[in-house]
């Protein structure tokens, strides 16, 4: 069971969009969504999922707008919230921004989109490139279409095999993120690496694509030893990838999308040495000065003062985690590589 309708609600919660897949609730339910969100916030108990009688309300918000999903009997909340996920990605390859005056403007095209991308409360095509060569961006579909576009029935959905550069070129990138908990004398309780593969495809026709990595299971089946290898944990791939491939010899076998895409993520839980450590020595003086003591490398302390008004708050001081954004090219901390990468392509010759 999915969604029985879908809304695009402003910041006030006024509905500006709406598509009824299943007709098994009134659509005049929503109404209630607002007062709901309101009172959950008054009571400090918000969810992404509000019950109300017989209906679910399952919502994400985005920008100043809230998109919600409705469902009168149990649901895949999962499968719910990431088609929202996926509809949110979609109307911003269409408009770029998504907002209050982009759907005022293209309210034709998203009712299109929306007719295209669930049918009868069940997803269906939502790969925005698909959705592009049938749903164009002035909201018209094709005059004469005497069957669906190619891609939309091909075993390879996600590419057609009309592209074509005059220069074959591919990007491959490894983003990663470290996650670390430490304690208040400064042991690290749990790290864990965050990664991800993103690659640029620019290339011709329908061109296969062979990625090795020094994934430990494949270092340990071809006797290569551990060093150097990574254990991968929780890995995702994007469909294009051809798992029963990847489960025999561990190579990453596929025929990429066109453009940008993120191939594969990842997790590793393993230890790790901080990149960056801050460490700070917080003194409050009476109720008007607060000092703030943070060493700075190895060989200089920083010492700063602020001054405060003399009320102070009753509810204790928070200490949100700290966010650091760097880039260090041609370094992953995890220790993962490429190191193989083949490129077919194929052409057919007329």
């Amino acid at each position: 069971m999915s969604a029985s309708a879908v809304y695009i609600l402003d910041v006030k919660g006024k509905v500006m969009i709406s598509r009824n897949y299943r007709g098994d609730i009134d659509m005049s339910a929503i109404d209630k969504f607002m007062t709901l969100v309101m009172e959950k916030e008054e009571d400090s108990n918000l969810t992404p999922i509000i019950l109300h009688g017989e209906v679910a309300f399952m919502y994400i918000k985005y920008n100043n707008l809230y998109l919600v999903a409705t469902s009168k009997k149990n649901a895949n909340v999962t499968l719910v919230f990431s088609f929202l996920h996926k509809l949110v990605q979609i109307f911003v390859e269409y408009f770029k921004e998504l907002e209050e005056e982009s759907i005022r403007d293209n309210f034709v095209i998203i009712y299109e989109l929306l007719d295209e991308v669930m049918d009868f409360g069940y997803p269906q095509t939502t790969d925005s490139k698909i959705l592009q060569e049938y749903i164009t961006q002035e909201g018209q579909k094709l005059e004469i279409a005497p069957r669906p576009p190619p891609a939309v029935t091909n075993a390879v959905s996600w590419r057609t095999d009309s592209v074509k550069y005059r220069k074959n070129e591919v990007f491959l990138d490894v983003i990663e993120s470290v996650n670390l908990m430490v304690s208040a004398n400064g042991n690290v309780l749990r790290s864990e690496i965050v990664g991800s593969v993103k690659m640029r495809v620019f290339l011709s026709g329908m061109p296969e694509l062979r990625l090795g990595l020094n994934d430990k299971v494949l270092f340990e089946s071809t006797g290569r030893g551990k060093s150097k290898s990574v254990e991968l944990e929780d890995v995702k791939f994007h469909q294009c990838v051809r798992l029963s491939r990847f489960e025999n010899d561990r190579t990453i076998s596929f025929i990429p999308p066109d453009g940008e895409f993120e191939l594969m993520s990842y997790r590793l839980n393993t230890h790790v040495k901080p990149l960056i450590w801050v460490e700070s020595v917080i003194e409050r003086h009476a109720h008007s000065r607060v000092e703030y003591m943070i060493k700075g490398g190895k060989e200089y302390l920083m010492r700063a003062h602020f001054g405060l008004p003399s009320v102070q708050n009753e509810e204790a001081e928070g200490k949100p985690p700290i966010n650091v954004k760097f880039e260090i090219p041609y370094f992953t901390v995890s220790g993962i590589q490429v190191r193989q990468e083949d490129i077919l392509v194929t052409y057919n010759l007329k």
